[in-house]
């Protein structure tokens, strides 16, 4: 396993910095978390100890938050498109009638007829955008789904099969977001993207938000609640990022909830959409241009979400790039179960934190500098299952297995 490039910067070390309550204050990642909580078919996705694989690395834990079977869409972006439609059908309900609904009428469809007329627009490589147009059908709005070039068939098949218009465009995930954003003003749309950018960032937020239920679940789930003191916190969190929305929402729910407890945080990203990277080297967005599709689909990002960094800025101390190799062998490690915590079944984005980890952890200089001891306690997201099972088979050798273990069992 071979870190391609490691780059370190000074992060905060203190109580999370009340400034930082312009992006995401913690009521808000409360709010989500209570809504998100009553939704049908909830639970907290499974906390699994690879332990035979931690044993192996020379560190004490190594805890992989499997989110393959969240809320039957097979990822965590379930959690944030999904809450973020919600909160703008209520908004428009709101606008109509005068008063502000509350989301439980919204997904019971109260308002499905005042919404009928409402259209969700939203750039996607496949998960994020599963999310909206579930978002939408629950809300009795419309969905319209721009894909660019490499999204593959099976997810372009997936989103229409709830119901979203998709449209696929030449060009890279940035030029979907662009004409997403484009053509949605021009004809009346509402966004909901999972990124930023300038004059656009309320429903990120609530993405973000919903996103955050992730973090809040694992802190549960090992008994951080609060608990500074616990001996079963994470010391690392090695996780992946695209435009970096799900590191930053980790990030905040993990530093509202432990303060200078915090663990420390790395970032890992494709060698080939490393827009992560080449912020924290130029120490302010940056964005990159994607020569060649990376197979971590869900990370083939070459702009960075604005608000998303204000988070990392101050709160990420290293940031690491993978190549492209590694990705089907750990697959394969996770689905044969030997990695311990039973047989998993991981997506190519699934694997980037672990990656990184298993880099780090093969390299004695990346070790010292990235601060991995016998007593590190590893935290690593499994963000999506076999979203595309055609791809997943062709990558692991096998189909993917039927629905698995129920979510918190």
């Amino acid at each position: 396993m071979i870190v391609l490039e490691h780059h370190q910067r000074p992060a905060e070390t203190g109580p999370w910095p009340q400034e930082l309550d312009a992006v995401l204050p913690p009521a808000m990642l409360g709010t989500a978390a209570a809504e998100i909580a009553a939704w049908p078919g909830y639970a907290p996705t499974r906390l699994r100890s690879l332990d035979v694989l931690a044993g192996q690395l020379g560190i004490a834990q190594l805890l992989y938050k499997d989110e393959s079977g969240r809320l039957g869409l097979g990822s965590f972006k379930a959690l944030g498109g999904a809450y973020a439609v919600l909160c703008l059908a209520a908004e428009r309900v709101a606008a109509a009638t005068g008063q502000q609904p509350p989301l439980a009428e919204i997904r019971a469809g109260d308002h499905a007829a005042l919404l009928a007329g409402l259209t969700v627009a939203t750039a996607t490589d496949g998960n994020h955008g599963r999310s909206v147009a579930w978002g939408a059908r629950l809300a009795g709005c419309r969905c319209r789904v721009y894909i660019h070039a490499g999204v593959s068939a099976g997810r372009q098949a997936a989103l229409e099969a709830l119901g979203a218009e998709v449209r696929r465009i030449d060009g890279d995930y940035d030029a979907s977001v662009r004409l997403c954003a484009a053509e949605a003003a021009a004809e009346g749309l509402f966004v909901v993207s999972d990124t930023s950018y300038d004059g656009y960032g309320d429903l990120p937020r609530q993405v973000m938000a919903g996103y955050s239920v992730m973090a809040a679940e694992v802190l549960d789930q090992v008994g951080g609640h609060g608990a500074a003191g616990s001996a079963a916190l994470p010391t690392h969190v090695f996780v992946q990022a695209g435009v970096g929305g799900l590191a930053a929402a980790v990030c905040a729910q993990m530093w509202q909830r432990l303060g200078a407890a915090r663990p420390r945080f790395v970032i890992v990203e494709p060698a080939r959409a490393a827009c992560l990277m080449a912020t924290a080297r130029a120490g302010r967005p940056t964005a990159v241009s994607l020569q060649e599709e990376t197979v971590m689909a869900g990370l083939s990002c070459g702009e960075i979400s604005p608000i998303a960094w204000t988070i990392l800025d101050r709160g990420a101390t290293d940031y690491l790039t993978i190549g492209e190799d590694d990705v089907a062998p750990i697959m394969r490690l996770l689905a044969s179960g030997a990695a311990g915590g039973g047989t998993i079944t991981a997506g190519e984005s699934a694997v980037s934190g672990l990656i990184g980890l298993l880099g780090v952890a093969a390299d004695p200089d990346l070790r010292r500098a990235v601060g991995l001891t016998t007593g590190s306690r590893v935290l690593v997201f499994g963000s999506e299952g076999a979203t595309d099972p055609q791809i997943y088979a062709s990558m692991v050798g096998h189909p993917p297995p039927g629905e698995g273990a129920p979510d918190g069992a």
